[in-house]
């Protein structure tokens, strides 16, 4: 750890509480964080209504949100026994995501900023999630190899220093959250299909339906691709004879998991960075935490991974990544927008 990133660490342990928002897609979710941890952490869950249709519907998110946001936030204040005055700043996440949902976390984070005369920050979404592990693991500090896996996202990224990230490799079609959650639909699991996969998965046979490992050779440097994999799997599910769907879920996990800890384990070493964080949905799947466990132990390799709790879409990720772009005196203007696209690299410079 440099001397940069030294001081930043001494100005967050001296920070006030910070307000963070989090609506990129269908949790409603505001926490408030200072520097002993988590004061409070609310998450209003979408997932018994989206269920419905199989899948999260964009329009019907965002409406939710318009209902939730406030509610939210006033009980993350309350639990946290916090006012908006006694605040160092309010976080939220400007990107990647829903464009409505995004829009409804901005616009409530601006009015209570403004109203409070108090810092705003931009958050962009997976330096969240990397930044879960710092709530986690008081110890951690940069440089750390990052695998971010959700139903969205499959990067692998090196925290040079805080708020410094270089891109190492990413998905080339679906991400690995995306791929057991169109698996799991075939094989009519309900939403969300990546627990539920999982579950299936823990009384089959990991090893009883081969399945391809795309992109592992030299060529495929520090890249990942789904979509063969899937269309693989779709193949087997339509042959004559079927596996059972437990084996079948067990042999798909497997597939990904493989890909996912050798990648990773590519990264460590080209870096010669001995230290790696999972961070994401994806990052709760048990099958992947205890083999890269495993992995990282042959090889010597210290592995971060935050609780399940904070794994999936939550504030209290955002307010820790805010907590330090504040610590590096980094606010933005009345004019900061969302962008659904807004690419990691992109968070290099502007965004944590």
């Amino acid at each position: 750890m440099g001397a940069k990133d030294a001081d930043v660490d001494a100005r967050v342990r001296t920070l006030g509480p910070v307000l963070g928002i989090e609506t990129s897609c269908d949790e409603t979710a505001a926490a408030v964080v200072d520097a002993g941890g988590i004061r409070s952490n609310v998450v209003s869950s979408q997932v018994p209504i989206h269920r419905l249709y199989g899948g999260v519907v964009p329009e019907i998110a965002s409406r939710h949100h318009l209902e939730l946001v406030l509610p939210v936030i006033d009980q993350a204040l309350a639990q946290a026994q916090v006012s908006l005055h006694e605040l160092a700043g309010v976080a939220v996440t400007n990107g990647p995501g829903l464009i409505g949902a995004l829009l409804v976390g901005l616009a409530a984070a601006k009015a209570i900023a403004f109203a409070a005369d108090l810092p705003l920050v931009g958050v962009h979404h997976l330096a969240g999630h990397v930044y879960a592990n710092f709530l986690a693991q008081r110890e951690l500090r940069p440089p750390v190899v990052c695998l971010i896996v959700s139903g969205g996202h499959t990067e692998l990224v090196l925290l040079e220093a805080h708020g410094e990230f270089r891109l190492l490799g990413r998905t080339r079609d679906d991400a690995a959250g995306e791929a057991f959650d169109k698996i799991a639909r075939v094989l009519g699991l309900p939403y969300p299909g990546g627990p539920a996969l999982e579950k299936l998965a823990e009384t089959g046979n990991p090893h009883a339906v081969p399945l391809p490992r795309a992109m592992m050779g030299a060529e495929g440097g520090l890249d990942f691709s789904f979509s063969g994999l899937k269309t693989a799997g779709l193949n087997v599910l339509q042959s004559a004879e079927k596996p059972t769907p437990a084996d079948f879920a067990a042999s798909f996990q497997q597939a990904v998991v493989d890909v996912c800890v050798a990648k990773a384990m590519k990264a460590v070493e080209s870096t010669g960075v001995d230290r790696l964080l999972l961070a994401g949905g994806v990052a709760a799947n048990r099958k992947l935490r205890d083999e890269m466990s495993a992995a990282c132990r042959k090889q010597g390799v210290e592995l971060y991974t935050p609780p399940s709790s904070l794994c999936t879409d939550n504030a209290a990720m955002i307010a820790a990544a805010g907590r330090y772009r504040l610590a590096r005196g980094q606010t933005d203007g009345w004019d900061l927008d969302a962008d659904p696209n807004l690419p990691l690299y992109h968070a290099i410079s502007t965004v944590l």
